[in-house]
C-alpha cells in the first residue's frame, strides 16, 4: 500500500460527520419492509457521498460506515434487515447472529443450506420499491 493510499484510508476511517451519516442510514433502514433485507453496501450506495469525497472512495468505505451506524442504532431501527453482500448475517462481537437470523425468519425470510438469504428474492431495492 502506498503512503498516499494509507493516508486516504486513515482519512476515511469514519464519516466526516458521523452522527449526520448515522441518521441518514437509520432513516433509510427504517424503510425496509418486513420480509426484505438490504446489504451494508447497498445502503451506502443509496446515500450520497459526504461533501468533498469522491464516489470511488465513498464506495470503498461506505459499507463499513453503514456497519458502524447499524452497530449503534436506536431500538426502533430494524437492524436485522441489513446483512452482508454474500446474503449472510454478519457475526458481531458477543454474538447476535443467531438472534438476527431468528428475527428474519419470523418475518418470512428463508436461509439456504449455506446460511444465506437469496438476495434475488429478498433484497429491498430502496425507497422507490415502497408503494
Amino acid at each position: 500500500m502506498t503512503s498516499s493510499a494509507i493516508r486516504q484510508a486513515q482519512r476515511y476511517v469514519s464519516p466526516p460527520k458521523r452522527e449526520e451519516f448515522n441518521q441518514k442510514v437509520w432513516t433509510l433502514v427504517r424503510q425496509i419492509p418486513p420480509g426484505k433485507v438490504s446489504t451494508y453496501g447497498k445502503i451506502a450506495a443509496l446515500l450520497t457521498p459526504p461533501p468533498g469525497m469522491d464516489v470511488k472512495s465513498y464506495l470503498a468505505f461506505g459499507a463499513r460506515w453503514v456497519g458502524g451506524a447499524m452497530a449503534a442504532c436506536p431500538q426502533d431501527v430494524p437492524w436485522q434487515r441489513v446483512i452482508n453482500s454474500q446474503g449472510k448475517v454478519s457475526l458481531r462481537p458477543g454474538g447476535g447472529g443467531g438472534h438476527q437470523r431468528e428475527l428474519l425468519e419470523t418475518e418470512g425470510v428463508i436461509f439456504d443450506e449455506h446460511d444465506r438469504v437469496d438476495l434475488k428474492i429478498y433484497v429491498w431495492d430502496g425507497p422507490s420499491e415502497n408503494h
